[in-house]
């Protein structure tokens, strides 16, 4: 196996790892997210065990399943990137005197 086919199978155990961490993290099951994804039964399964990969459309619906963007569904730090937009849709709302608040707020909390 060349280097590149080594990049290549690295990022397609993380594109199954990350769907299956999403998936886990969301409590449904892989038939479960086959299914409200419109897809047939094993269509999940197949991507968790190695067996297929989803189409650039069929990985845009994961995202937008898991209410993701792509590339939040690249960053393995984000932990709950769902969470993690809900709380910036807020902070786009907000004026500069209460985001100044709120960043001293969470300045004080990451100290801790």
């Amino acid at each position: 196996m060349d280097e590149l086919d080594a990049k290549i199978e690295t990022g397609k155990n993380f594109i199954r790892s990350r769907i299956t961490q999403l998936r886990l993290k969301a409590d449904v099951s892989e038939y479960q997210m086959s299914y409200d994804l419109g897809q047939n039964r094993g269509y999940i399964q197949a991507i968790s065990s190695g067996k297929a990969m989803p189409s650039m459309t069929g990985f845009l619906n994961i995202c937008d399943y898991f209410n993701i963007t792509p590339l939040e569904f690249f960053d393995h730090t984000i932990e709950e990137p769902e969470l993690v937009n809900e709380i910036v849709s807020i902070l786009k709302t907000m004026n500069e005197d209460d985001l100044l608040l709120l960043k001293e707020v969470l300045t004080r909390i990451a100290k801790k």
